[in-house]
């Protein structure tokens, strides 16, 4: 799956699909990564977020209890504390990569970017956003106007390095501790010749594009 010697979340995001936005060779140059996952238990759920510069350094990683109503609202709790913890920590125009292990939410953040970028600012489909969820919903769709870049990627539960940190939140308390970094990636490698790398569409025979 992941290349040698590659950061873990960007490696992830680039081989995996972003629904509604093709994959362009560019998409690689993201300066930060986010990756989000929300747990739903009876007896209590968590959530979770790891956050990673281009070049692998790591900027954050959250673990914090959580009691969302199920287990969609919890997802939407998650990406919008992930994106609120790097948005404290990463200058306005930076360009994001979000990794979320949920269909829906992946495709209504990418649509938001459609929406933004649309003169009317109207989404190419209609969001399909739970109830429970609204207000995050509107916070999520306000970090996402407020940096220069962002587009979702959705990746497998078991992929997802912010899964565990959600699903054990006590277990994983620690991560809190960690010194809080403002860290600035390291400038894009240069390409041979000016050519830039193969888009994830390309990679494959071009089996697994994204929409």
């Amino acid at each position: 799956m992941a290349a040698h010697g590659r950061p873990a979340l960007r490696d992830l995001f680039d081989e995996s699909p972003t629904p509604h936005i093709a994959h362009p060779p560019r998409t690689h140059h993201r300066d930060f990564y986010v990756a989000t996952d929300g747990s739903f238990r009876e007896s209590g759920g968590g959530l979770g977020a790891v956050i990673e510069t281009r070049d692998g350094t790591r900027v954050a990683r959250v673990a914090t209890p959580d009691t969302p109503p199920d287990n969609n609202v919890a997802e939407y709790r998650a990406l919008h504390l992930g994106l609120d913890v790097l948005a404290a920590r990463a200058p306005p125009d930076a360009r994001v990569g979000v990794l979320v292990d949920h269909d829906d939410l992946a495709s209504n953040v990418n649509n938001a970017v459609l929406a933004a970028n649309h003169p009317n600012r109207r989404p190419p489909r209609p969001f399909s956003i739970p109830s429970a969820s609204a207000n995050h919903w509107r916070g999520i769709q306000a970090r996402v106007n407020g940096f220069g870049e962002l587009r979702a990627a959705r990746i497998d539960s078991g992929q997802n390095p912010a899964h565990p940190l959600a699903n054990a939140p006590t277990q994983y308390e620690h991560v809190n501790r960690e010194l809080d970094r403002c860290v600035l990636p390291e400038p894009p490698e240069r390409t041979v010749a000016g050519v830039p790398p193969p888009s994830r569409a390309n990679r494959n025979g071009g089996s697994r594009a994204s929409d």
